[in-house]
């Protein structure tokens, strides 16, 4: 299987280059004690992969990382290799605390929605990764997330539709994608730039009820009566 770009070139077989975990520790940063699992470290052998999270990897903070619709962190490391000449030092696989660092996929072309089946995973992608304050912490730079988030280079989460294992090296199999063709990028724009076009999150079935309200927050009284009970 191949896969193409926004751009239309066809680039290799799509797969995982790596499998990367890490629990939460204690870093210093600024003076005070941050606390974070974003440090992830590549896994040679299969992992299980469940519900909420990856066998061996865990969350500091549960309201915002982790849990069935960002059970599973993906980045590619063709942005990987982006940041590097970017910032003029080596990002390796796991260097944005991502789960899976993939290879031959356009992650941001990725359709909210669109299945994965990775070694016996059945994966779903739900949403871009919105960095926090922790990202620049795990760079060392303070800038970084609003340059991360300026770049459009987000990765994507993906929530587990069923149960399995996988490892470094597996294809990626790339399904059934919605009919809406709404991409990952997108939603990015809209939450950064385009607030105006919200009400087209309400029409998007996979989306997590966390940008669900998001949407509704930002319509106001603007909702549409015939979207109110999404």
């Amino acid at each position: 299987m191949t896969a193409v770009s926004e751009g239309g070139s066809v680039t290799s077989t799509p797969r995982v280059l790596s499998v990367n975990v890490g629990c939460p520790a204690e870093r210093m940063w600024h003076g005070r004690t941050v606390r974070s699992a974003i440090w992830k470290e590549p896994f040679a052998g299969p992992v299980r992969v469940r519900r909420e999270n990856i066998a061996g990897d865990a969350q500091a903070d549960r309201t915002a990382h982790g849990g069935p619709d960002k059970a599973v962190y993906a980045y590619a490391a063709e942005d990987l290799t982006w940041w590097s000449d970017q910032l003029h030092r080596h990002l390796g696989p796991g260097s944005v605390g991502e789960n899976l660092t993939t290879s031959g996929l356009d992650l941001a072309g990725a359709v909210v929605g669109e299945h994965w089946r990775v070694g016996s995973v059945h994966l779903q992608v739900t949403q871009p990764r919105i960095p926090c304050y922790k990202l620049g912490v795990r760079l060392g730079d303070d800038r970084f997330p609003a340059r991360f988030a300026a770049a459009r280079r987000h990765g994507v989460y993906l929530r587990v539709l069923a149960e399995g294992e996988l490892h470094a090296g597996d294809e990626v199999h790339v399904g059934e994608r919605p009919a809406h063709g709404f991409r990952a990028v997108e939603l990015a724009r809209i939450f950064y730039d385009q607030h105006h076009r919200a009400g087209e999150l309400l029409q998007v079935a996979e989306l997590p009820e966390t940008w669900l309200r998001w949407a509704r927050r930002v319509l106001g009284p603007t909702l549409p009566d015939a979207l109110a009970d999404r």
